[in-house]
Order: C-alpha cells, then sequence, then structure tokens
C-alpha cells in the first residue's frame, strides 16, 4: 500500500563466542545476586544475561560492615566477595534460573589458578550455566583475583587453565587499576577467551574527616557509578582496537544513551551493576530507549553500531 511501509523492529541480538543474546544488556556480577532475587520483578529471560555474583570453590563471609558507602556521582565498596560458593550455588539457585529461563553466566573467582579451573569445570559441567566471566580484578581482597588480573602471563595462564576445562565462552573481567589494559584484552585473546568485560570498580579511598579513619571496614574498596563512566568508555574504546574478540563494556551506565555510548565506543554488550541499586526497574527503559535510537536512526541491527565513534573530533 502506497505510504504505509511496514517497518521492522531492529534487531538486537548480539554474538558472545558461541552465545548468542536476545540484547546487549547484561546485569552485572555483584549488583544482581544470584538473579533470584530479581526474579518477581523482572522477567530474566528478556535480559541479554545475567551474571552471578563471584563463587569461590568455597562459600565466603566476606568482610564486615559497613561495607558500602555512597560518593559523588557513585559509591566504593568491598562486599568482600561473599558468596555461598559453587556447588551450593549449583544445587540451589541454578534450577530457579533455568526454570525462569535465563541465560546465566558465572562469575568465577579463585585464590590460585588451580581453583579458577575447579569453578570453572563445576559450573562449566552444570545445567543452565551459558557462559564463564573470570573474576580476575577485584580490588576488595587481599589474595587472588587482581594478582593475576594486574600481571600479563598470570590473565594468560588463568585464562589457559580454564579454557582446558569448558567449551563454554569465557570472559575474563579486567581490572582498569593497571597502565595498558588493552594489553591485558591482548593477553587474555591469545589464551583462548572468547571475549572481555571490562572495567570492574577502582580502588579508591572514602576518608570520615572527624575520625579520620576509612569510611567501609576494609580501608580502601572499589568506586563504581556514573564517576567512572568516561574512563570506561576510553579503556572500552582501546580495548576494541587491540582485540578481534567482542568487547562488554560497564561502569555508570543509568540510561539508554549511556549504554549506547559504550556501543558507539566498541562494546558488543554492556553490563548495568549500580544502577540496579537506584532503579531496578531500568531494564525495559534500557530497551526502548536503544531501539528507539536505532529506530530513528534507521539502523537496522544493533551490532551494525558497535565501535562506530569518530574520534577526528568536531
Amino acid at each position: 500500500m502506497a505510504g504505509s511501509m511496514a517497518t521492522t523492529a531492529p534487531d538486537l541480538s548480539v554474538q558472545i563466542g558461541s552465545l548468542r543474546l536476545k540484547n546487549p544488556l547484561m546485569a552485572a556480577s555483584g549488583c544482581f545476586g544470584y538473579g533470584v532475587e530479581y526474579a518477581d520483578l523482572i522477567d530474566l529471560s528478556t535480559l541479554g544475561a545475567v551474571v552471578s555474583k563471584g563463587l569461590f570453590l568455597n562459600a565466603r563471609e566476606g568482610h564486615p560492615a559497613p561495607r558500602i558507602v555512597e560518593t559523588p556521582a557513585g559509591m566504593i565498596n568491598a562486599i568482600g566477595l561473599q558468596g555461598i560458593g559453587a556447588k551450593r550455588f549449583v544445587a540451589e539457585k541454578l534450577p530457579e534460573l533455568r526454570a525462569r529461563r535465563a541465560t546465566v553466566i558465572v562469575n568465577v573467582c579463585g585464590t590460585t589458578i588451580d581453583e579458577y579451573a575447579e569453578v570453572s569445570r563445576i559450573v562449566g559441567d552444570a545445567d543452565g550455566v551459558h557462559g564463564i566471566e573470570l573474576n580476575i580484578s577485584c580490588p576488595n581482597i587481599k589474595e587472588g583475583g587482581i594478582q593475576f588480573g594486574c600481571s600479563l602471563m598470570g590473565t594468560h595462564d588463568v585464562v589457559a587453565a580454564v579454557r582446558k576445562v569448558t567449551s563454554l565462552p569465557i570472559i575474563p573481567k579486567l581490572t582498569p587499576n593497571v597502565t595498558d589494559v588493552a594489553s591485558f584484552a591482548r593477553a587474555s585473546e591469545d589464551a583462548g577467551a572468547d571475549a572481555v568485560s571490562l572495567v570492574n570498580t577502582f580502588l579508591a579511598l572514602a576518608l570520615d574527616v572527624e575520625t579520620r579513619r576509612p569510611k567501609i571496614s576494609n580501608g580502601m574498596g572499589g568506586l563504581s557509578g556514573p564517576a567512572i563512566r568516561p574512563i570506561a568508555v576510553r579503556m572500552v574504546y582501546e580495548c576494541q582496537q587491540m582485540v578481534k574478540i567482542p568487547v562488554i563494556g560497564m561502569g555508570g551506565i543509568t540510561d539508554a544513551r549511556d549504554a549506547l555510548e559504550f556501543i558507539i565506543a566498541g562494546a558488543t554488550a554492556v553490563q548495568i551493576g549500580t544502577a540496579n541499586f537506584v532503579d531496578p526497574l531500568i531494564w525495559a527503559k534500557l530497551t526502548d530507549g536503544i531501539t528507539s535510537y536505532l529506530t530513528r536512526h534507521r539502523i537496522p541491527r544493533v551490532t551494525d553500531l558497535v565501535g562506530t565513534a569518530n574520534m577526528k573530533g568536531h
């Protein structure tokens, strides 16, 4: 019919290794519990993926309170990777996630390379786990994790060890607390990673001027929220220039424009963390905002937007 061409909704699906996500929106580890906590609020099957809280082989208590403090345009946390451990997650949380048809990526932690491999094997063999995010970048614990994430060889060795025990997509989560994050993305790719995610939190300190003591029990913690977003966008751009594997961006996303900024900088998918605490119903707004942008700019697929930043300036 003249003047009434049907318009098709833009395709929001993205590919991370062998895993196809229905959209690029992922719930970031540590800000979404194990996913089941949000299941009565949000249809988990509508998210690109749910990334679990970090899991070690055994349960961890984490740091004593206070563990979170608000800062200008962000927050500092030092939870200390409290968690129930890999086997309890598989037994207690995974069945409900499976029933809710969630795409589940498990955030795997370790104090040794063997622990990373063993946790990855346990969750990788479980029905309903679709990918593994390797937490080699938590700034809040004194052993493990960050010691691998701040060493190129350590990053390579952890990824290579996990690659041997699972065929699932492996996504190392990179720390921003290094001089050249793109070289860590390259080391991950060389070791067999399917994607990288970044950034984890920035090491930060907040002091109570009256007591002159830190505001959280651990002393220092990880800064997240809108305050870190421009630095995270820059790091995503740098990594996307260096590697061929997908980059998953995060850091202070609070609306669709923030998510689009990461995608234009080079992120195939994005994770939303701190904003969950402010607005647990943010997901539909993000999806609608991205869809509206693609429609307005006549872009048929969100993947067509990835890495299209024009860095020549104005």
